[in-house]
C-alpha cells in the first residue's frame, strides 16, 4: 500500500460522501487560523471591564510605561492570554492524538476518564496533603492522568478483541462515572477541600500568571514534540491495526509513546486551568471536515485552532456579565456544545 493511499485514508466512523466535502488546502488553512489567533490574542488582551485600542495595546507590549494605567492593564491581562494560547494548544493536540489513536471520533480527554483522573489526584492531594499552588497540583494531575489512562486500557484490553475504540470509550465513561462520585463525597466531607477545589473544578486561566506559566512549559513542550512527530504513526494506525502493522508500525510502542505525550498535554493543562470541556473534541472534527484525514496537518492546525476557540470564549466569558465574569470552562461548553451538535448533524455522526 502506497503511502498517498495511507494519508488519504479517513477515521474510521461515517464520514459524508466525497462529494459533498468542501476541502481547503492545508496550507492556506493553516494561514487563516494563525491569522484568526492573532487577532484573538489581541482581542483577549484589548478587550474586558476597560477595553482598549489597537495603538495602546502595541504602545505596553513595544514600550511599557509603568505610570501608565492601560499599560499596566495590558501587561495583567498577558499572562492570561499566553495561559489560553498554551492550554488550548496542548487540549487541541491531546483530543486529535486521543481521536486517532483510538479510531474514534469522539474521544477526547474528558470522555476517555482523564480529566476525571487529574481532577480527582488535585481532590486528593488538596484534601489529604494540603496542596494549594500548581506546582503541587502539576504532579499529581499528571499521576491521575496516567493511572487513569492506564486503567482504562487495561479495562478496555479485556477479552479476545482487546482495546477496540468502543471499548476504550465505555470504560472511559465508566472510570468518569466512578471517580466522579468518590470525588464528591469527598468534597461533601470536606468544605475546606470544597472551597478550594470549586474554583479550580469550573476551569479558568484567569489568575495564571508567570509563576503558573514557566513551570508548565516543560511538560507542554516534551508532549507537544511527542505528538507532532507522530502524525506520520496515526495515519497508519487510521487504517486499523493490522494494515499499520503490515506498514512495518509498531503499534503497541507507537500507542504507548503517544500515550505519555497526551499524559503530558492533558495532565500539566488541567492542573493549570481545571477541566476545559469541547476543546479536544470540537476542533478535531472541524479541522478534519476542513483539511481531510491528513493527522500530519490535523495536529498542527488543531493546535492553532484550539487555543481560538479558548480565548474567544474567555473573552466572551469577560464581556457577557460585566463587572463580574464567566468561567471560561463554562463559555468553551456554551460555546462548543451547540457547534459540536452542528457537526454531528452534518456528518451524520449523530448514531454514535
Amino acid at each position: 500500500m502506497s503511502s498517498t493511499a495511507m494519508v488519504s485514508t479517513p477515521v474510521s466512523g461515517p464520514q459524508l460522501p466525497a462529494g459533498n466535502r468542501r476541502r481547503i488546502q492545508p496550507t492556506l488553512l493553516l494561514g487563516l487560523s494563525l491569522a484568526v489567533l492573532l487577532a484573538a490574542a489581541f482581542a483577549s488582551v484589548a478587550l474586558g471591564a476597560r477595553p482598549l485600542s489597537l495603538e495602546t495595546v502595541w504602545q505596553a507590549l513595544t514600550s511599557a510605561d509603568p505610570a501608565n494605567g492601560d499599560h499596566a492593564v495590558v501587561l495583567s491581562r498577558l499572562p492570561r492570554t499566553v495561559a489560553a494560547l498554551l492550554i488550548g494548544a496542548a487540549l487541541g493536540l491531546a483530543g486529535t492524538a486521543l481521536q486517532g489513536m483510538t479510531r474514534n471520533p469522539l474521544a477526547d480527554p474528558g470522555i476517555m476518564g482523564l480529566n476525571a483522573g487529574a481532577a480527582f489526584a488535585v481532590v486528593t492531594a488538596i484534601y489529604v496533603f494540603g496542596v494549594t499552588s500548581f506546582t503541587g497540583y502539576v504532579w499529581f494531575a499528571l499521576a491521575g492522568t496516567a493511572l487513569a489512562a492506564l486503567l482504562v486500557y487495561a479495562v478496555a484490553s479485556l477479552g479476545r478483541e482487546g482495546a477496540t475504540p468502543v471499548k476504550l470509550a465505555l470504560a472511559g465513561a465508566a472510570l468518569t462515572a466512578g471517580l466522579t462520585s468518590l470525588l464528591s463525597a469527598v468534597l461533601v466531607s470536606s468544605q475546606q477541600t470544597l472551597n478550594t477545589f470549586r474554583f479550580w473544578q469550573v476551569g479558568t486561566v484567569s489568575g495564571r500568571g508567570w509563576d503558573v506559566l514557566v513551570p508548565l512549559i516543560p511538560f507542554l513542550a516534551v508532549g507537544a514534540v511527542i505528538l507532532l512527530a507522530s502524525g506520520r504513526a496515526l495515519n497508519n494506525l487510521s487504517l486499523g491495526d493490522d494494515a499499520a502493522r503490515g506498514l512495518g508500525q509498531n503499534v503497541a510502542l507507537s500507542r504507548g509513546i503517544m500515550a505519555v505525550g497526551v499524559v503530558l498535554l492533558c495532565g500539566a493543562a488541567t492542573a493549570a486551568a481545571g477541566p476545559i470541556a469541547f476543546l479536544g473534541l470540537v476542533i478535531p472534527h472541524l479541522v478534519r471536515g476542513l483539511a481531510g484525514p491528513d493527522y500530519r496537518w490535523i495536529l498542527v492546525i488543531s493546535a492553532v485552532l484550539a487555543p481560538v476557540l479558548l480565548l474567544v470564549s474567555d473573552v466572551v466569558g469577560r464581556l457577557i456579565l460585566p463587572p463580574g465574569e464567566v468561567p471560561v470552562g463554562i463559555m468553551t461548553a456554551v460555546i462548543g456544545a451547540p457547534v459540536f451538535i452542528a457537526i454531528i448533524r452534518r456528518r451524520k455522526l449523530a448514531e454514535l
